[in-house]
């Protein structure tokens, strides 16, 4: 069992992996690398003057994996269920259990259905940690917002999820702020 599965490879899933990961959480990412990002160029995202988005990509793939993160570019979830210790996600290759799951498919919520979370009309319903209605299951990105699909928007709602659930992990608020002493060589 893992402690953090993520369903969905782009910003929000590889945010909410990188937070996770970097902090000590076992976590998975299981993605089909459909992710909108291979057709955009972000000039808009802060901290970078102009990348493509598969070089975004890659980048965070990498931060993600330098961290310890498991990410599975070739393996997208089929399906998911609550089990009595946390969550059970199927791919064709298999299924994994984990105790939080983070939902970052994009526009498609069939998973978010699927799992039994409330919808607020076409959009998954969630408080400003981005958990769902379904205790320690997270939607995130385009998913649980109305044509507010930005790459930035989406890391911020995956970095939200991933600090409420390092604090549910610490009792207590987490804080994820480095500093250049912090940064380990890599």
């Amino acid at each position: 069992m893992t402690d953090v599965l993520v369903v969905g490879g782009g910003p929000a899933g590889l945010s909410a992996a990188l937070f996770t990961a970097k902090n000590g959480l076992d976590t998975l990412v299981l993605d089909g690398d459909g992710t909108w990002m291979h057709k955009a160029h972000l000039f808009n995202y802060l901290g970078h003057r102009s990348l493509s988005g598969s070089e975004f990509m890659e980048v965070a793939r990498g931060q993600v994996r330098d961290r310890g993160g498991d990410v599975r570019t070739d393996e997208p979830a089929t399906g998911v269920e609550t089990t009595d210790d946390g969550f059970r996600v199927t791919t064709d290759e298999g299924s994994y259990e984990s105790r939080y799951l983070v939902l970052a498919t994009g526009a498609k919520r069939d998973l978010a259905e699927e799992l039994g979370c409330d919808f607020d009309g076409d959009l998954v319903d969630v408080d400003l940690s981005m958990e769902t209605s379904v205790e320690n299951a997270y939607a995130t990105g385009a998913m649980v917002r109305a044509e507010e699909w930005q790459a930035i928007i989406s890391a911020g709602d995956g970095g939200a999820a991933a600090l409420h659930i390092l604090s549910k992990e610490e009792g207590e608020h987490f804080h994820d702020f480095d500093t250049p002493d912090d940064v380990p060589e890599l």
